[in-house]
């Protein structure tokens, strides 16, 4: 029988700040699919299981089996019943099919900062039970964000470790493919896969962690080069999560090497290391190049409206303090509190406020009915308390569409209703999920056209620029209150090392 390969996927990014726990409704809301829905889902997707569906139509008929795909929106922990669900929906069905015939290779697209109220290290606990269903024989591959907080003793699980190299994160695809020609060669014996993480010491705010400028460029330039050399396999750098506190919370960097291509005597694990620490060296040298400092919500606002009056717009303000993909909860009223105070009279949108009541308050009244409602401190008032508006309901939206990209292309998202209330040039989208804006195809959904604006202020970071950059005249992003602030040094972490912190100030 051809030897068959498993496929599984569990997603998740937890912001140990936010104040909303993540359920398995999180999951079954954005990915929750397998077998032929999952092929179908992820088909002709720019994603990591798109690579395994087309990585699958290449093999034999039923030699790679795609079981449960999961994934959430980044959000708070994960609640322990979620925790226990996940690893049932997991872990059954691939120890079931391991009994039926023995499986020759495991591929798992995971984040790498998960975390859990009862559980110190999900992504570790569940690569751990992999390996004790398949045993030590069967190669088991992992591949992970860019923002990965990996335990060393990942490595010691997984024989293939690889992760994204791109933030924005516009290579999932690829990451999925590299990790799944590693595990095929493997298979087939051409390769003897060893990998090694190692910790960079160094909590690392990710404003500057784009990888087309800055440090995590020539951070990105480093890894090609250890990459060619002779043996090696894959060399990632991983930034961290700064907000997924845990007691591996922090910076640090992969290799993979083969060990099948090494001279007699040479020590692949050994190897690994060192390669794995000379790019944690590097991140840690460049601590201080990732910190940065931001302008407050009025100031900001005041630079971007002067930059439309002399130059035009569109000018995007971003709130990262309450970025979805960041754990935010798009509810903190910092930005949208200056913005009403400053009364910008060209065209502005605010992207936007996750508030399910006043959705359904609106799609009650119809378009063209006036509103009047509460914004902001909805989920807590910790940072801010509500702002009131008043204007009208501009337009309804079912919440429907599919990513244009390049940030997960042709991706099917279904996001739930959502609203666009108006005020004389201000319009403010209100969600009933709490998920990024940062592709075209939402934007159309809700009628706005970027380049007819002068203003956009938006809870997003850096995956925001991968499809809007090239359409803005300038991006400002500013500090608010909010569960993903900019000074680390003022979280209340709890088993993150506060020595491997640097002061955003």
């Amino acid at each position: 029988m051809t030897p068959r390969i498993a496929v599984l996927r569990c997603w998740f990014e937890g912001n140990s700040f936010t104040p909303t726990p993540t359920t398995l409704d999180d999951f079954v809301a954005r990915e929750w699919t397998s077998g032929a829905a999952a092929r179908a889902f992820y088909g002709g997707t720019r994603t990591e299981i798109g690579a395994a569906v087309d990585f699958a139509r290449a093999q034999p008929d039923g030699s790679v089996q795609l079981l449960r795909c999961a994934a959430a929106a980044p959000g708070g922990p994960l609640t322990g019943d979620c925790w226990r669900a996940l690893q049932a929906a997991l872990l059954e069905p691939l120890a079931a099919l391991h009994r039926q015939t023995p499986l020759a290779g495991v591929y798992l697209s995971l984040h790498g900062a998960m975390v859990c109220v009862d559980a110190p290290a999900p992504d570790l606990a569940l690569l751990a039970a992999v390996r004790r269903i398949v045993g030590p024989a069967v190669p088991v591959a992992a591949s992970f964000d860019l923002h990965a907080n990996l335990p060393a003793d990942i490595a010691g699980v997984a024989d293939i470790v690889v992760g994204y190299k791109t933030y924005p994160h516009v290579d999932l695809y690829e990451t999925g493919a590299r990790a799944l020609a590693l595990l095929q060669a493997t298979i087939d014996g051409r390769l003897r896969p060893v990998s090694a993480i190692v910790a960079a010491q160094a909590i690392l705010p990710s404003h500057r962690m784009d990888t087309a400028t800055g440090p995590m460029r020539e951070l990105e330039a480093l890894t090609a080069s250890l990459s060619a050399r002779p043996a090696v396999l894959d060399a990632t750098p991983f930034g961290g999560f700064a907000y997924a506190d845990s007691t591996h919370c922090g910076a640090g960097a992969s290799a993979c090497v083969d060990a099948a291509g090494l001279a007699p005597g040479q020590d692949a694990r050994a190897l690994a290391t060192a390669l794995a620490g000379e790019l944690a060296q590097a991140l840690r040298a460049r601590q201080a190049d990732f910190l940065v400092r931001l302008p407050g919500a009025q100031e900001g606002l005041r630079e971007a409206l002067q930059w439309v009056d002399a130059h035009g717009g569109p000018v995007a303000v971003l709130e990262p303090a309450d970025n979805p993909m960041s754990g935010g909860i798009g509810d903190t009223p910092g930005l949208f509190r200056a913005l009403l105070a400053l009364r910008p009279q060209c065209p502005v949108v605010f992207c936007f406020f996750h508030d399910p009541a006043v959705v359904d308050q609106a799609h009650a009244a119809g378009v063209g009915a006036p509103i009047r409602v509460p914004l902001g401190g909805r989920v807590s008032r910790d940072y801010g308390a509500p702002v009131v508006f008043s204007g009208t309901v501009a337009r309804l939206c079912d919440g429907v569409f599919r990513n244009d990209g390049p940030m997960e292309a042709g991706l099917s998202c279904s996001w739930g209703r959502s609203a666009v209330l108006q005020d004389g040039t201000l319009r403010v989208v209100v969600t009933q999920s709490c998920r990024s804006p940062n592709d075209p195809a939402w934007c159309r959904m809700h009628g706005i056209d970027p380049a007819a604006l002068g203003l956009w202020c938006v809870k997003a970071k850096n995956h925001f620029r991968a499809a809007f950059a090239p359409q803005l005249r300038r991006i400002i992003d500013v500090d608010t209150p909010g569960p993903a602030a900019l000074d680390l040094a003022r979280l209340p972490y709890r088993h993150a090392d506060r020595n491997w912190l640097g002061s955003a100030n």
